[in-house]
């Protein structure tokens, strides 16, 4: 029997109207919408880098350009509706979620204790004892609030001070909750301050099947389709033959089936859907992808799998901040630019605060895009909005900005 086939452009439409970018840009930035959204999407990951925006602020407004940081911070911090811990980063993740991370916070407990108990952290139970109850009497606490007297490095996990890895081990393993953040430097309390009982109480949490079920349940929902190996990257909690055994159980109930998904280049990838959904090769129902330019973070959860940007769009994307300057391609921040259901540019900028401005350093079109005056205005337009959540006025273009042998479109260059 023939497998069910979907184009490329029906697994684009279908996998950016479960992203969030298939309706055009708009809609409310309450605390219940934004939690609808962040809820629709999973989590959104969480970032520090602030060229234009933080990851995590401008993932929100590529969907809703209303959207400030203030509203995030309302959520997540007055209005509890939020909660932040690990999926493949980390990530703020709607509070009803959180008893599903229990199986997640038990392995990080037994994977960090291991390695941080064994590694120069003589009496590391002694410190997380001091820790846990400088907390309860202070909370909420930073890391610079505890062991003050502590040598402190500047490095990564390895380079912290006892009292920081105390603190980033009690709260991976569940004992504290973030409340929030300050700059981008996180607040500590007793979870049991924080987290509602029902949703924290260990007696009452799922077990191991039956957060194996949601996970990949929840995954495949968002993905529309996905192999197993892209199911188990989707939150980050379970193992690839824990995923494996789950979709041939569905597989053998009939709730899931096997699909080809064609690919940017033609060729067929074998994935796996819903066998409920409305059938797949005939994607015209799905909501056509606005045609307003976007700048997505390289964070964006539509991203955020290269390979699977690369097998759908034909985008080969790496971020470059690690890359030493004269090895980067493009740039130390580059962001992809959306267009419809294709990804069609990407752009070097950055909001240049103390000239109250946003600068565009370079700009290159994916190969066969054709950079003309239609889509410089729509470029123009979208910068525009963007100051706004990158807190400047306006926006300049260096000399030579358009790449790949284009020439700049009627701006005026910096």
């Amino acid at each position: 029997m023939a497998l069910r086939r979907l184009c490329n452009r029906g697994a684009r439409a279908v996998f950016l109207d479960r992203h969030g970018l298939a309706r055009p840009p708009g809609g409310a930035t309450t605390s219940p919408a934004l939690l609808g959204l962040i809820h629709d999407l999973g989590f959104v990951q969480l970032d520090s880098i602030n060229t234009v925006a933080r990851a995590h602020d401008l993932i929100l407004f590529s969907r809703r350009p209303q959207y400030r940081p203030a509203h995030l911070k309302r959520l997540y911090e007055r209005d509890g509706g939020l909660f932040e811990h690990w999926t493949h980063d980390a990530a703020v993740i709607p509070r009803a979620f959180y008893p599903w991370w229990d199986l997640r916070r038990r392995r990080d407990a037994e994977k960090l204790r291991h390695q941080w108990r064994n590694w120069r952290r003589d009496g590391f139970e002694d410190q997380l004892t001091a820790v846990l109850r400088q907390v309860e009497r202070d909370g909420p606490v930073t890391s610079s609030d505890v062991g003050r007297k502590e040598m402190r490095g500047s490095g990564g996990w390895w380079d912290w001070h006892p009292s920081k890895t105390a603190l980033e081990y009690l709260w991976r393993s569940g004992a504290l909750a973030v409340v929030g953040r300050e700059g981008f430097k996180k607040r500590y309390d007793l979870t049991e301050r924080v987290i509602e009982t029902h949703l924290s109480d260990p007696a009452k949490a799922p077990d191991t099947a039956q957060t194996i079920d949601w996970c990949c349940a929840g995954a495949l929902d968002r993905l529309g389709f996905a192999t197993p190996a892209e199911i188990t990257a989707f939150w980050g909690h379970l193992t690839l033959p824990e995923v494996k055994a789950w979709c041939d159980k569905r597989r053998a109930n009939g709730d899931i089936t096997q699909v080809e998904i064609e690919t940017s280049d033609g060729r067929l990838h074998r994935s796996l859907s819903w066998a409920e959904l409305p059938d797949i090769t005939a994607a015209a129902p799905v909501v056509a992808p606005s045609k307003r330019l976007r700048v997505l973070s390289p964070f964006d959860p539509a991203l955020r799998d290269r390979k699977r940007a690369a097998m759908l769009f034909g985008f080969d994307y790496r971020i470059e901040i690690f890359t030493p300057e004269a090895k980067r391609k493009y740039g130390y921040y580059v962001f992809p630019i959306l267009e419809g259901d294709r990804i069609v540019a990407r752009i070097d900028m950055k909001a240049r605060r103390g000239d109250d401005t946003l600068h565009v350093q370079a700009l290159w079109p994916e190969v066969s895009i054709k950079w003309g005056q239609q889509r410089q205005r729509a470029l123009e337009a979208e910068l525009a909005r963007l100051t706004r959540l990158a807190g400047v006025q306006s926006v300049s273009f260096a000399n030579g900005w358009l790449r790949g042998g284009g020439k700049p479109i009627g701006t005026n260059p910096a």
